[in-house]
């Protein structure tokens, strides 16, 4: 007892001489003060040491041993020093519910400063631990067109991820994706900037508002990779940069208060965008304002050593990617070495002092110094409950796109069956996508078994055959199949694609996160199958399950029926199987345009006015012509193409364009039978600027549920500030001129136009040229001869030649481009065809004219 009041007098004395600081001093552990202050505190406490683990990770293979958490490792690998991040990505749900606390409890209770861990997950499409919901994927999620799935999808994962007491995660992925050869085009939201970053914003404020820090990844040119090859380089200029790749990015950072990005493996330009200090600091954070921590993918640091060798050396490494403004490093073993540097005098502490801060500052807006557990939402917390599970159904049945349906063969009508052949290696095999945490049938349903469940109300056959897989060219079981479709009254064949579960099963996958396609046709014997189930003369429905379109023109041409499903999640077979046989009519609508083939790359719609041919003399083998000899450059399907059971009808298009903004409204009915839900689709051209623009891009969507004969008024509005466009110097400004509306169902089904003005300082062309064309003529009749050509001086044929003032076509050029008319000498001649400008023209009197035609861009 007099030791402790000796104690306090001693301490008592040293506080009021100075020699012990009050406890203000330990304002880092007081919310009243700001998170600024409280960072600036306890950095100035941290030892370099203890800098350092603030910023890298702790992994699973560092303290567990399998699904046990192994303490003795754990003190021995932390000791009395706090980290910054710790994962399990191997470990269950339920191991993770009881080891996860444990870590965060051993770092506020067992470590000098206290300072909490951001527990880490992988979260694509549902929490990667075993036993939580598997949702669909994002390439699924986003050809809902209906962004609010997103937020519900979001809060759904983060009620399991406080379950599991995860606070961080590593999502979502916002690419854009422009070569779909890539294996990660289900990880996206596809190949348009806007639609991505719709998606992205309402992603993000589902985490956010449900206490789950989200991480944007993966900053920089990713979605394009050289071959489409991971991890390969893109080439853009800084305008694609900024208007194609950084858009998503731009559009949440600027918006909502996010604290993570995580860089790429990749380069750009010759850069690895790991160090690029254009990206990390001078675009992130000097142009955007962006105050959160830069995450590395994982073992990124390090590749810049080992793979993209602009280090000679770990420590090199580290200090690239810290100068750049790369705050994390996730996976690799560069940061240590930054101590030995510090302590020689050979790097500046100040770096690695702001790194901690950014860490430190997203630890203190997320609130994990005064709830370190995630109390305030763990208690009502759990896995894969009976709401999460319906809402995978749901976003599952709005995602599958009917892409062809001849003679509305699609729904089946069970009543009129007798049997049904189901067929294909993805018929009776779950296929969730990679960032899954299984691949048994026991985790999900199949097609067959939903398909079998429903035939069996109606007393309907099911014949099922695989007849071949994925992987292989084995024909040997297709005759199998072939016997079934004979014997049914329709063959419904999936095929498609399939992907590696993370951290567990990497075999027998051609799509996903390092498996790329060099070709992308069906993959194995698939084509041969479908060939050999159409020739039996059964009614064939295919239906593509899979992470990425492939190139199936035959199909198009010869199948009756395509859909489209996308790794739909746990609930894929209740889902395709409502809507083969009518419970629910497709409204999905594609995000990524499917190519005709691996060389028609690349197809994405929002492309620049050159880029899809010059001459618009598409060829074939009976009939050879130009872009390309022997096809069309088009894509098969493109951006926004989706069908539906009912019909849709738009009307009434009214604009009503002010300062900052357009606001675009327009009638939709439901001209079917059947309900429905419509997706109204809007485009902007800007017709003329000082850099090519592409020929359409999406600015504003809108979904809607309608009866039948129902009409709605919807509205479909956008800021002019989304008008603007960058320039190679990274400016971004809107020029003044004339912009088109276009409205429609996809980007290549357009059904009304108009167009506005912004800035007033373009001319109409289209009045312009109602004034040329309005002429009446009193010179006498003359005969002109002349040659129309192209801008490479190709003859053109089949160039109507329309005289104005006799209201009438008065020649057609020949093959040679060659024509003859006879006009008055104060004519106007306006030499017209499908496919190419219109050119007017003055007669004064001349004999000969010869005239040069541009291709519509």
């Amino acid at each position: 007892m007099k030791k402790i009041a000796y104690s306090f007098v001693l301490w008592f004395a040293a506080c009021a001489f100075g020699f012990v600081q009050p406890m203000q001093a330990q304002l880092y552990k007081d919310p009243s003060y700001t998170a600024e202050e409280r960072a600036a505190d306890l950095l100035k406490r941290m030892t370099l040491e203890e800098k350092i683990a603030q910023i890298r990770h702790i992994h699973s293979w560092d303290v567990f041993d399998g699904q046990r958490l192994d303490t003795e490792r754990m003190r021995s690998f932390v000791g009395d020093c706090c980290w910054g991040f710790v994962e399990g990505f191997p470990l269950t749900g339920e191991s993770c519910h009881n080891n996860m606390n444990r870590i965060q409890k051993y770092m506020v209770d067992s470590t000098r400063l206290g300072i909490p861990v951001f527990t880490v997950a992988e979260a694509l499409h549902g929490s990667v631990h075993e036993g939580s919901t598997i949702f669909p994927q994002n390439i699924a999620l986003a050809s809902t067109f209906n962004p609010n799935l997103a937020y519900r999808r979001a809060h759904a994962i983060a009620g399991e991820l406080h379950y599991e007491g995860i606070r961080q995660i590593l999502a979502p992925c916002i690419d854009v994706v422009r070569d779909i050869r890539w294996g990660r085009v289900k990880e996206t939201f596809g190949e348009d900037p806007f639609l991505n970053a719709a998606f992205a914003c309402e992603e993000v404020r589902g985490y956010l508002d449900n206490g789950i820090s989200p991480m944007l990844k993966h900053f920089g040119a990713h979605g394009n990779p050289m071959g489409g090859l991971n991890l390969a380089s893109v080439n853009c200029g800084v305008g694609e940069l900024h208007d194609v790749y950084l858009y998503p990015f731009r559009k949440v950072i600027t918006t909502l208060p996010v604290q993570a990005v995580m860089s790429t493996y990749n380069s750009w330009n010759r850069v690895p965008n790991s160090s690029s200090r254009y990206l990390l600091t001078d675009v992130l954070r000097d142009k955007w304002g962006f105050k959160g921590y830069v995450y590395s993918d994982w073992g990124a640091i390090d590749m810049l050593y080992t793979f993209q060798r602009t280090a000679s050396s770990q420590a090199e490494a580290a200090v690239q990617a810290l100068s750049a403004g790369l705050d994390v490093e996730a996976s690799s073993e560069c940061y240590p070495k930054l101590i030995g540097l510090v302590k020689e005098g050979k790097f500046d502490v100040r770096l690695i002092d702001e790194a901690v801060r950014r860490v430190l500052l997203a630890k203190f807006r997320a609130g994990l110094f005064e709830d370190p557990y995630g109390k305030r939402y763990a208690s009502s917390a759990q896995l894969r409950s009976v709401a999460n599970a319906s809402l995978a159904r749901e976003i599952a049945e709005e995602s599958a796109v009917l892409l062809k349906n001849d003679n509305h063969l699609l729904p089946l009508n069970l009543s009129q069956l007798g049997s049904v052949a189901v067929i294909g290696p993805n018929a009776d095999q779950v296929q969730f996508g990679d960032y899954s945490w299984s691949r048994s049938n026991k985790d999900g349903i199949t097609p067959l078994s939903a398909i079998r469940s429903m035939a069996d109300e109606h007393g309907v056959k099911v014949r099922y055959a695989r007849g071949c897989n994925l992987m292989t060219t084995d024909t040997s079981h297709i005759a199998e199949a072939v016997s079934a479709a004979k014997m049914s009254d329709v063959a419904i064949v999936f095929c498609g694609s399939a992907s590696a579960s993370l951290a567990r099963d990497y075999g027998g996958a051609n799509c996903g996160e390092g498996f790329d396609l060099s070709s992308l046709s069906l993959t194995g014997a698939q084509s041969d199958l479908i060939r050999a189930v159409k020739a039996t003369g059964k009614p064939v429905v295919l239906v593509l399950v899979t992470g990425k379109p492939f190139a199936i023109a035959w199909e198009k041409a010869n199948i009756e029926s395509i859909i489209v499903q996308w790794y739909a999640g746990e609930q894929e077979g209740n889902a395709i199987a409502d809507i083969l046989f009518g419970k629910v009519n497709p409204s999905g609508h594609l995000t990524v345009s499917f190519p005709q083939s691996a060389g028609h790359l690349p197809a994405y719609y929002n492309y620049l006015p050159s880029d899809r041919g010059f001459y618009h003399k598409h060829g074939s083998y009976t009939s050879p012509g130009r872009d390309y000899v022997f096809s069309s450059p088009d894509a098969l399907w493109s951006f926004g193409h989706g069908m539906s059971y009912t019909t849709y009808a738009y009307s009434n298009m009214r604009v009503d364009a002010q300062a900052d903004s357009v606001k675009v409204y327009v009638d939709v009915a439901n001209t079917g039978d059947v309900a429905g839900k419509a997706v109204p689709q809007l485009y902007v051209r800007d017709m003329y600027s000082s850099v090519a623009t592409p020929v359409k891009q999406l600015k504003a969507f809108n979904k809607v549920y309608l009866q039948p004969g129902e009409r709605a008024r919807v509205a479909l509005h956008f800021a002019v500030a989304n008008l603007a466009f960058t320039d190679e110097k990274g400016d971004s400004r809107v020029e003044p001129g004339d912009f088109e509306l276009q409205v429609g169902e996809s980007s290549d089904s357009i059904l009304l136009r108009d167009t506005i003005n912004i800035g007033g300082m373009s001319v109409d062309k289209a009045e312009q040229m109602v004034q040329t064309v309005a002429v009446k003529t009193k010179g006498r009749i003359i005969k002109i001869t002349g040659v129309v050509r192209d801008v490479q001086a190709t003859p053109i044929e089949g160039v109507e030649v329309y005289s104005a003032g006799s209201k009438r076509v008065v020649a057609l050029t020949a093959k040679s481009g060659k024509y003859t008319a006879e006009v008055a000498s104060d004519d106007v001649l306006i030499f017209r065809r499908s496919g190419l400008i219109d050119e007017s023209l003055q007669v004064d009197g001349r004999k000969a004219i010869n005239v040069k035609m541009e291709s519509v861009k």
